[in-house]
């Protein structure tokens, strides 16, 4: 098991504020055990006090712990090793904070339009299973029968009803995969493999790999780190390979060819020419992590935008689709049956 987001963020923000208050890490984490409620996280702060009692070093008791992301032992090891841990600890908590936030957006941009397709899948269902057959026994009645597309429709309703366990079982395995997606481990790993091959979340895909990697980058060159070790430990955090393979591709760049940060970064076009303008300014005038804070920023605002337009364009085609099946049908019963009444008349 490892700490969401929500909970790493909030462990680190409260050690950095333990530390810039001028206490010890050992006694925050003895601190933080009292003042806790849930047992589960009582727990797990006894056991990093008494890792930490016997080796002296929180990335070493974070590690043992194995609750932890290896990235942030990794980097509270060189801000304990150069005396920057509050400030690296409280860089991990606006890490942390900004992927909790995009997580949010993401799930709350994705609920509601499962909700529609679901309201569109059920209202259909019951428009063939269960009304397109009274209006059937209504044509028989008036000494005709549906035909064309009402009746092809209904004949699949039919189906559907007769073999209602298939379809049943159907479902309960799409709601399996779906629960897998979304709460399992291997779940999750496949998720990011989903939104990459998905035609409509690709760029959003991409630009959440590159707001991770600027979100890594500004933690880690804040962090006392070169651009090299920056490079090489924010590459273990992407799981898109093209950005990931741009980074690898931009730090050969950086050792084998001498280039310059910006220089190089602007050649694998990991940036817009803009952003790599800005990046250079940042590089010489040694702000270089504050400009990648803010690219930061900016990227989760894009993101934030990409998700609403693409929610905005979702929902007046969900119900487009609803309003033209349900008209199809509808218009396919009603026709005849006013053709049938006319000529009664």
């Amino acid at each position: 098991m490892q700490l969401t987001n929500k909970e790493l963020a909030t462990f680190f923000e409260q050690m950095a504020m333990i530390l810039h208050s001028g206490i010890p890490a050992i006694e925050g984490l003895a601190i933080m055990g009292e003042d806790l409620t849930s047992k589960e996280g009582g727990t797990i702060l006894n056991i990093l006090y008494q890792s930490m009692e016997q080796n002296g070093f929180l990335y070493m008791a974070m590690e043992e712990s194995e609750i932890f992301p290896s990235y942030a032992c990794e980097l509270v090891r060189i801000g304990e090793e150069t005396g920057h841990l509050e400030k690296v600890l409280s860089s991990l908590a606006d890490y942390y904070a900004r992927e909790e936030d995009v997580r949010k957006s993401i799930k709350s941009a994705v609920s509601y339009p499962l909700i529609m397709i679901g309201m569109m899948f059920v209202i259909i269902l019951v428009l063939i299973i269960k009304v397109l057959p009274m209006f059937n026994n209504v044509f028989i009645q008036l000494g005709s029968e549906l035909s064309g597309f009402s009746r092809s429709v209904m004949n699949a309703g039919l189906a559907i009803s007769r073999y209602s366990f298939v379809f049943i079982i159907l479902l309960i395995l799409l709601a399996a995969a779906a629960a897998f997606l979304a709460f399992t481990k291997k779940g999750a790993s496949m998720r990011p493999k989903i939104a990459r091959s998905f035609f409509a979340t690709k760029k959003l895909a991409r630009q959440m790999a590159i707001s991770k990697f600027t979100s890594g980058l500004a933690l880690t060159i804040g962090s006392g780190l070169d651009v090299e070790q920056s490079l090489e430990m924010t590459g273990r955090l992407i799981d898109h390979p093209e950005v990931a393979q741009k980074i690898k591709d931009c730090r050969d760049l950086v050792i084998n060819e001498h280039l310059t940060f910006p220089q190089a970064l602007f050649q694998t076009g990991i940036f817009t020419g803009i952003q790599s303008r800005m990046i250079a300014v940042g590089y010489k005038t040694g702000a270089l992590d504050t400009l990648m804070d803010k690219l930061s920023d900016s990227c989760e605002n894009e993101i934030d935008e990409r998700i609403s337009r693409l929610i905005s364009r979702l929902e007046p085609t969900l119900v487009v689709i609803l309003s033209v099946i349900v008209g199809l049908i509808l218009l396919s019963v009603m026709l005849p049956l006013l053709g049938i009444m006319t000529n009664m008349g």
